[in-house]
């Protein structure tokens, strides 16, 4: 079973790589695929709409890390087949990644590209449109001859496929992941000794499911919902996945494990199908019923894409939502706005509100006060984690609302052979009702700050010698008051963002938001080595023509809590 797990994890993560999409109209209600999706299915996730591949493979071109695939992957003589086999496959397309057009003629995949991936009970299916099967067939035969495996033929209804054997020839069960190609889509998903024939045919496209999505809103009404873009739609169903391992029959999952149990003689999940746990477990999943992926825009060409996504886990839980939006706490305008600077980190947080709020989760986590066993031992460890000691350890952050970290700009030089910044911009700052008050109050923790006149007026103090940095960093700090925040930075760009300080007011506009420049933070590390004649890793080196930006957000909302992602990245000058 456990080369099961692995089988199935192995292809919900390669279906998660056609998770992006481009706009269209209302697709959902008009895709055909959707009729062999199971309303009940535990996930999804649908390229409804044929996806630039090829212009985004160009547009990501060199920027990843190449690694040493033969000691990453290391081989020995007890490496069975299986294992030879798909490590051939993954490092053959580490291989061609770098190389859009070889890459869609090797696997025989079109420009553009629709994607599919879901599960029927607990088998997951995958299906990928696919422009020239007989490329595809080749490239398994390369694996084969190169690893000694081989595939067996088999037929369901009226599709044939290829079958590769995941389990050992002693094992009493029997599991191989399948391959087959019909109307132009490939399918790829598990056939084991726990499935009824006509699953796989389902699986293959021959039978359409009795109760399919498409008869239900639920796509549609996730991107309505979120504001996703409704092209490209996944989800994880909490609420299927208790049901499936609390009762016998509640749905396709649960059918199938109650027949896996009938022949392994034993349930592993026994416990959770007592009548109290049932109801909640179940409770609990109604709560937070599901976590949902989708798009907010995008924009593919050849040279350059970005992608804006979110993440949200859905939440019914006014109580638990209501306590971590009071925590929420001021993150600067060009924390998140993609201001040109090389790193940002902000964090958002009334620390007036922390144990107050955690005090209010802590509390709803224990009510009701659970009889299911597991939950109740886990209850049970929480009341032993009371927050109300985080209210006196905060006692000395009074009335701090965020904190910020960002590196604008930097280059390194070399002065009497040390290195020395050439030009440093950064800026700390921490927002605070009474920023005055907060100073003098760290005061006496360190007192060469009582030395600083500062005043509360937007009036900056030089702050070097307090740094006690060598003259030879050629660091010029400055430390003011900008209205509600408390900044101190060095260089003209730093100037420039605690002067977009001082016009910020401070509001409760979010939790935490990260941002980086990958080429701009390592080319200068790697301009200086070069310059010194260090040898430098090799991951490094790469790392300078790493053409792209990330953006990464976590917030909270009245639908529950949202991990919002933002990436740009432009095509390797060749």
């Amino acid at each position: 079973m456990n080369k099961m797990a692995i089988a199935a994890v192995v292809l919900a993560v390669g279906a998660g790589g056609y998770f992006l999409s481009q706009q269209g109209t209302s697709v959902v209600k008009n895709d055909p695929m959707l009729d062999y999706v199971p309303a009940d299915t535990l996930a999804f996730s649908g390229q409804l709409v044929p996806f630039p591949l090829k212009d985004y493979l160009y547009s990501i071109a060199g920027n990843y890390q190449a690694y040493d695939l033969d000691k990453m992957l290391s081989l020995d003589d007890s490496s069975s087949a299986q294992e030879r086999f798909f490590i051939s496959l993954y490092k053959q397309y580490m291989t061609v990644l770098p190389e859009p057009e070889t890459l869609l003629s090797t696997y025989g995949l079109p420009d553009s590209i629709k994607s599919y991936f879901y599960t029927l009970g607990a088998l997951p299916v995958m299906k990928v449109e696919i422009s020239n099967p007989a490329a595809f067939w080749a490239e398994l035969d390369r694996a084969e001859q190169e690893s000694g495996l081989t595939h067996t033929m088999g037929k369901s209804g009226s599709v044939e496929y290829r079958g590769y054997t995941l389990t050992d020839v002693d094992e009493k069960e029997h599991a191989e992941i399948v391959f087959s190609v019909k109307d132009g889509w490939l399918t790829v998903t598990l056939n084991t000794s726990f499935n009824q024939p006509e699953l796989l045919e389902t699986a293959l496209g021959e039978k359409k499911v009795d109760h399919p999505i498409s008869e239900t809103t639920m796509l549609q009404d996730i991107a309505k919902t979120h504001g996703f873009m409704q092209d490209s739609i996944s989800f994880i169903n909490h609420v299927e996945l208790v049901k499936g391992l609390t009762s016998t029959d509640g749905n396709m999952l649960a059918k199938q494990m109650t027949k896996m149990i009938e022949i392994q003689g034993e349930d592993p999940f026994a416990e959770m199908k007592t009548p109290v746990c049932q109801t909640e477990l179940n409770a609990i999943a109604a709560n937070w019923p599901r976590s949902v992926m989708g798009l907010n825009s995008y924009s593919i060409t050849r040279d350059e894409s970005t992608i804006d996504a979110a993440v949200v886990l859905e939440s019914n839980n006014q109580v638990i939502l209501s306590a971590l939006n009071k925590m929420r706490g001021f993150v600067p305008s060009f924390a998140s706005n993609g201001h040109d600077n090389i790193l940002s980190f902000s964090l958002g947080i009334d620390v007036n509100q922390l144990a107050p709020a955690l005090n209010e989760v802590w509390k709803d986590l224990q009510t009701p006060q659970y009889q299911c066993a597991a939950l109740a031992q886990m209850q049970s460890e929480l009341s032993e984690l009371n927050p109300a000691m985080l209210g006196m350890m905060t006692g000395m952050a009074n009335g701090v609302k965020g904190i910020s970290v960002t590196l604008a700009d930097y280059k390194l030089t070399e002065k009497n052979g040390q290195a020395s910044f050439e030009k440093l911009d950064a800026l700390i700052s921490v927002s605070a009702e009474k920023p005055m008050m907060l100073v003098d109050m760290m005061k006496p923790f360190y007192p060469p700050l009582a030395e600083v006149d500062l005043k509360d007026n937007g009036d900056p103090v030089d702050i070097t010698p307090m740094l006690m940095l060598p003259p030879e960093f050629g660091v010029r700090a400055k430390l003011a008051i900008k209205g509600s925040h408390l900044v101190a930075y060095t260089g003209d760009r730093g100037t420039e963002l605690a002067d977009l300080m001082y016009k910020q007011s401070l509001e409760s506009n979010g939790f935490f938001d990260l941002s980086v420049d990958y080429q701009k933070m390592f080319a200068p590390l790697v301009d200086m080595a070069e310059m010194s004649g260090e040898p430098m890793p090799e991951e490094l080196l790469m790392l300078k023509d790493y053409d792209m930006r990330l953006q990464m957000s976590v917030d909270f909302t009245d639908k529950g809590l949202v991990i919002g992602s933002k990436v740009n990245s432009k095509a390797s000058a060749k």
